[in-house]
């Protein structure tokens, strides 16, 4: 089978305190683990941080806000966060039930020798109109997509959404990225890995192995709307240059 793919429906979710975190797509990729988390409106969380791990919240449905220690963020949108590993503590609170998605990278050596070398500011946060839009030759003419982690901000990590009706995206394997896909509110569309084709729903996560050939197509008068993915399977080789060395 070509396709991983998680549905909803099949999705379990134990609460403690209002909130729930459970994996998905298990096995798929060595360095990077997926969850659909929900926290409960009038629910706080604190999720766990790491030293040596990266984190992407995707905020995809409700509203509430993050609270930092420097500063808060109000969610009324699709949007997206990413701690500042574990030097700053961090909260969420959900004003209505709050669907999150959630990718946890684990960092290699190399990894973190890229990071120190270029990296966007952590904490980051970015609300989904605040992202730029960008266009790609395997996408639809009328096909939309913004990023959200561009290539070299964040050691390996790539990130973005697309949205579009009646068309949406043709991509030849690229053999450089493993790529995941959740599917944000109202989507129905054909997702084909080689060819092997699954229709894909709101609230469906998917993964395609580096090299494969894939689409994700909406018929006349449905909606693609997703968000990407990305992590380099290959490690970065770069050596941090210093301001102070002679």
């Amino acid at each position: 089978m070509a396709i991983d793919i998680t549905k909803r429906e099949d999705i379990a979710l134990e609460f403690h305190d209002g909130y729930a975190r459970t994996e998905v797509l298990k096995g798929v990729y060595p360095l990077v683990k997926t969850y659909k988390c929900l926290l409960k409106a009038g629910h706080t969380a604190e999720p766990e941080r790491y030293s040596d791990k990266i984190q992407v919240f995707s905020f995809t449905s409700g509203t509430g806000y993050i609270c930092g220690e420097k500063k808060a963020y109000n969610i009324e949108e699709l949007s997206f966060y990413i701690p500042d590993f574990d030097h700053e503590k961090f909260s969420i609170y959900a004003a209505e039930d709050m669907e999150i998605v959630l990718w946890v990278i684990d960092m290699l050596e190399s990894d973190r020798a890229a990071y120190e070398d270029t990296h966007m500011v952590l904490p980051s946060f970015k609300r989904f109109s605040e992202c730029e839009p960008y266009d790609q030759s395997c996408k639809g003419p009328h096909t939309q997509s913004w990023t959200v982690i561009a290539d070299g901000n964040l050691a390996r990590v790539l990130m973005g959404v697309v949205k579009a009706e009646g068309e949406g995206t043709k991509e030849r394997g690229h053999a450089e990225v493993a790529q995941w896909n959740y599917c944000l509110p109202g989507s129905d569309f054909h997702f084909t890995v080689e060819e092997e084709t699954v229709n894909h729903y709101e609230g469906d996560f998917s993964y395609v192995t580096a090299g494969l050939d894939h689409s994700l197509i909406a018929d006349p008068g449905k909606t693609v709307f997703y968000i990407w993915f990305e992590h380099w399977v290959e490690e970065k080789k770069i050596n941090p240059q210093s301001y102070e060395a002679k």
